[in-house]
């Protein structure tokens, strides 16, 4: 049957050459999209989230990472997935919300890239989110915030 990838409920399968299927946990899966937004391989993985929406769900997980090319990868993807496929990009957007919101609070740094892919989103939620970022505790933050919100000083 040759490579390729299989899509079953609450895992992702591989069929291999020798035409075994090797089935991968959400977890694992989950290494395995930063890994390829870290080697620049975007275009793997907006297949896979076209093809799979609940990947959406893991974009404040996959973006809470310390590489930066993960975290520029999740920017790429997005503006690749608003131009392709605009209708499901919000489906990111709980997950984002959550990653701001988390105790303990992540890196200014995470909180400002997931700042600015809400920004890609666009939706009235995601600017909503945001907005909210307007009383982060890292003026950096706000900046950026408030820039996106076009109430720059």
């Amino acid at each position: 049957m040759g490579n390729g990838f299989v899509f079953v409920e609450r895992s992702f399968c591989f069929r291999t050459k020798e035409d075994v299927v090797v089935e991968v946990s959400d977890i694992e899966l989950k290494k395995v999209i930063g890994d390829f937004l870290d080697m620049g391989h975007v275009d793997n993985i907006v297949a896979m989230f076209r093809r799979e929406p609940r990947y959406y769900a893991w974009t404040g997980e996959i973006l809470n990472d310390p590489r930066f090319q993960v975290r520029l990868g999740v920017s790429v993807l997005f503006e690749e997935l608003r131009a392709i496929d605009p209708g499901k990009i919000d489906l990111a957007t709980p997950s984002l919300l959550a990653l701001l919101h988390s105790v303990p609070s992540p890196p200014s740094y995470v909180r400002g890239e997931a700042v600015s892919v809400l920004a890609i989103i666009g939706s009235d939620m995601a600017m909503e989110g945001v907005r909210a970022m307007m009383g982060d505790s890292d003026p950096q933050l706000v900046e950026v915030a408030r820039d996106i919100l076009g109430e720059g000083t």
